[in-house]
C-alpha cells in the first residue's frame, strides 16, 4: 500500500495544480496592474483634462491591442515563445517603466521583479505540464 504510486505526496510539488493556479491568478493581477500604470503614465503627460485622457486611453488601448493580438491565453496571431515574451516584456515591463515615469521608482522595482519571476515561473510550469 505504501508503495502504491497513486499515494499523494507529504508535501505538495512546486509544480503542482494549486502552484501553478495561484501563479495564473497573480499573472492577471500583474497585467491589470501593468495596464492601470501605463493608463497613469499616460495620463500625467499632458496638461488640462482631454489631452491626459486621450494620452492615457491611447497608451492603454495600445497595450491591450498587443496584448489580445499576441500575447493572451486566446490570442489572435499565434507567435512563437521568444515573441509572445517580447510582447509580454514590452506591455509587462513598459508597465514598470511607467509606474518609474509617474515617481515611484521602488514600486516599479517591486513590479518588474514580481513580472520576471511570475513569468519564469508559469513558462517552467507549461514546460512541466507537456
Amino acid at each position: 500500500m505504501g508503495d502504491d504510486r497513486t499515494d499523494r505526496p507529504a508535501t505538495p510539488s512546486v509544480s503542482g495544480r494549486p502552484w501553478w493556479a495561484a501563479n495564473e491568478g497573480l499573472a492577471f493581477l500583474v497585467e491589470l496592474a501593468a495596464l492601470a500604470c501605463l493608463f497613469w503614465w499616460g495620463f500625467s503627460l499632458g496638461d488640462g483634462l482631454a489631452v491626459p485622457l486621450l494620452l492615457g486611453t491611447g497608451v492603454l488601448a495600445i497595450a491591450i491591442a498587443l496584448w489580445g493580438l499576441f500575447a493572451a491565453p486566446r490570442a489572435r496571431i499565434r507567435l512563437p515563445l521568444a515573441g509572445v515574451l517580447v510582447i509580454k516584456a514590452v506591455v509587462l515591463g513598459g508597465g514598470a517603466f511607467a509606474l518609474y515615469g509617474v515617481g515611484h521608482p521602488v514600486a516599479a522595482a517591486v513590479l518588474a521583479v514580481v513580472v520576471v519571476v511570475n513569468t519564469g515561473l508559469a513558462q517552467t510550469f507549461r514546460r512541466r505540464a507537456e
